[in-house]
């Protein structure tokens, strides 16, 4: 029993190390068998590997994600995502398991803002409102008073009356993008997410000249300068919508490469170019999102590990700005 305990233990620590898997087994299958005897529900971002997606049972952002948790009547929340998302659906979930296929996945964004350090910022100026980005840790929503995310950040700012002060964090570049769109003047935490920051302005111009057609299509988390030269802005969704919609026939896309399966399962009449960063790669994947994998993902099932487990008093103080936010987007019908 002691070892057991201790191999639990690790596995919720460090997630699943050199497991061999038949190769003969029908993962697919195998997943979906697993789902059914445990009434399990799995839930992907866009931004996870193609195959993921297509086994999940809803794919979607981050609002559409945790509005999904928040309705789940499934016993089992399998979270294909990274370490923020899974803690969301615990918050909303506090008595179903939620698992999450590699607890290394995490985030740049959310790793930017340290609660301690952000409870010391807070604190210095007190008579602002907290409007934070999902994309943070559970101790950062705690400190909040509203989550957004950027689906519904510019309605979730302009609910708030035009003289309140208003602190917005943790990404700078999707709170300078709200406050250009509603002429606020909201106090920006210092954070911003990897994959979204290196995007080559030289590079997208050069692929526009080789590709006059396209349109640039971009997500508020990427710089200015970015933003700038693109023919659409929009959250993950709003950019696979776009597409879908849009007589233009070629997209130069701006955000993680996962959306593109999407685009193109929805669109395979349409080129998808993805905007390359500013290294020697010629897209830009996030290694957080790509560490689940859909042998993790089995694994996570089958053994029902690694578990998000979380202190109820932080639960608790963190669902309430979730909460607030789900009101919100549900009054504007988002």
């Amino acid at each position: 029993m002691a070892d057991i305990n201790s191999a639990v233990e690790a596995i919720n620590e460090i997630g699943f190390l050199d497991i061999d898997i038949d190769p003969s087994i029908d993962l697919f299958a195998e997943i979906e068998k697993l789902k059914k005897e445990k009434n399990a529900v799995i839930l992907a971002h866009y931004y996870q590997e193609p195959d993921i997606q297509d086994v999940a049972d809803f794919i979607g952002d981050s609002l559409g994600l945790a509005q999904e948790a928040e309705k789940t009547k499934a016993d089992i929340i399998v979270f294909a995502g990274v370490h923020f998302m899974a803690e969301t659906a615990k918050i909303l979930n506090p008595a179903k398991k939620v698992l999450l296929p590699d607890l290394k996945a995490g985030c740049s964004l959310s790793d930017s803002a340290p609660p301690p350090l952000f409870k010391l910022f807070k604190e210095k100026h007190p008579n602002h409102k907290v409007i934070t980005y999902i994309n943070c840790s559970a101790g950062i929503k705690a400190l909040s008073d509203i989550i957004c995310t950027s689906t519904n950040a510019q309605k979730i700012v302009e609910s708030l009356p035009a003289d309140q002060p208003i602190i917005f964090a943790p990404d700078k570049n999707l709170g300078a993008y709200i406050n250009k769109q509603t002429g606020r003047n909201m106090l920006l935490w210092n954070g911003a997410c990897m994959v979204h920051e290196i995007f080559s302005l030289e590079k997208i111009t050069k692929l526009k000249i080789r590709h006059p057609k396209a349109e640039v299509i971009a997500h508020p988390e990427c710089e200015e300068p970015i933003l700038r030269i693109a023919d659409f802005i929009g959250s993950t969704t709003g950019l696979l919508n776009y597409t879908r919609k849009s007589g233009v026939q070629e997209f130069i896309v701006a955000t993680e490469t996962g959306i593109l399966h999407q685009m193109q399962k929805y669109s395979p009449d349409k080129t998808f170019i993805p905007a390359p960063p500013d290294n020697s790669c010629a897209c830009n994947d996030c290694p957080h999102m790509k560490l689940n994998t859909l042998e993790k993902l089995y694994l996570c099932l089958k053994y029902e590990l690694p578990e998000i487990e979380m202190d109820e008093e932080l639960r608790i103080a963190a669902r309430i700005p979730i909460d607030e936010m789900l009101k919100i987007s549900a009054e504007y019908g988002l």
